[in-house]
């Protein structure tokens, strides 16, 4: 199955999708991520890690200063918008210092973080809340001209783990999409400026995951790019788990290479990874088959 290619348009540069799979590197200048709570809030650790992961392969780094992991109260009662630049600003500024072509994406659903974060170097903005949680957020976006990237989530992560089951996982994510997507058309964001994420794992239960990465194809026909992050999520954990006890998040490399091969085998033109070298030599593989698929 061949992905369509597009021509994403940044704020300062146009990137092509299709041809070969992009890797964004993550970053989380927090500290409680699920993942690496902590482990690079210090900024001068945040920038060597930046660096590392562009030395390895990233094609674009995504900073985030405020965690989404489920059970975080986000939106009313989030981290503010002071502290959260407070966080990411800095290491923003010396990894463009130390690297002026690198491409820096700003995790954030709030406009006031977007428009600083943009304005230092930024050329993308990634919104979990496909920018539903901000009502500036769509204005801030139109007036950056940068991309942005549009996430599913069901709910909020305070709200994750009383959330029912989606009674059809890929018909849910693809209905919501769409409407986020018009959304945003109709505040005036150009249609080669967004991408779409289906957020594996954000308001998903555990076992819904598999069927929305199965169904990955059917969310071609809306008619965008599509972004995938499986990386250490709480799911690849529970496949993996042992004495029944999931996998932590520094044991699930393995299942999270797979999970993104899968992905892009399905349509993805970009993956979210923590593990920059291994994802881009796994990156390489799954794009060699596509070259051979029909």
């Amino acid at each position: 199955m061949q992905r369509p290619v597009f021509q994403w348009r940044l704020r300062a540069r146009t990137l092509e999708l299709g041809v070969r799979t992009l890797v964004m590197g993550i970053l989380n200048v927090t500290p409680d991520s699920f993942s690496d709570g902590g482990r690079f809030l210090a900024r001068d650790h945040a920038v060597a890690h930046a660096l590392k992961m562009l030395d390895e392969g990233a094609d674009l780094l995504d900073i985030g200063g405020e965690s989404t992991r489920p059970g975080t109260p986000v939106a009313e009662s989030g981290i503010p918008a002071a502290e959260e630049l407070r966080r990411i600003l800095p290491v923003i500024e010396d990894v463009l210092r130390e690297r002026p072509n690198a491409i820096l994406s700003v995790d954030t659903y709030k406009a006031e973080v977007a428009r600083a974060a943009v304005n230092a170097g930024c050329e993308i903005v990634n919104d979990v809340s496909a920018l539903r949680w901000d009502e500036q957020m769509a204005a801030a976006a139109v007036g950056l001209n940068c991309g942005v990237i549009l996430m599913h989530t069901r709910g909020r992560p305070q709200e994750w783990r009383n959330l029912a089951p989606s009674a059809d996982i890929v018909a849910e994510v693809k209905a919501d999409l769409r409407d986020y997507a018009k959304a945003a058309l109709a505040h005036g964001i150009a249609q080669d400026h967004i991408m779409l994420d289906v957020g594996i794992g954000f308001g998903k239960k555990f076992d819904q995951n598999y069927p929305l990465l199965a169904g990955l194809d059917q969310l071609q026909e809306l008619g965008f790019p599509l972004l995938v992050g499986t990386s250490r999520k709480s799911f690849i954990g529970r496949t993996l788990a042992h004495d029944g006890k999931d996998a932590p998040p520094d044991q699930r490399l393995n299942g999270s290479l797979a999970a993104a091969t899968a992905s892009i085998l399905k349509g993805a033109h970009a993956v979210r990874v923590h593990d920059v070298k291994q994802a881009v030599e796994a990156v390489k593989i799954a794009d060699e088959i596509l070259r051979f698929s029909k």
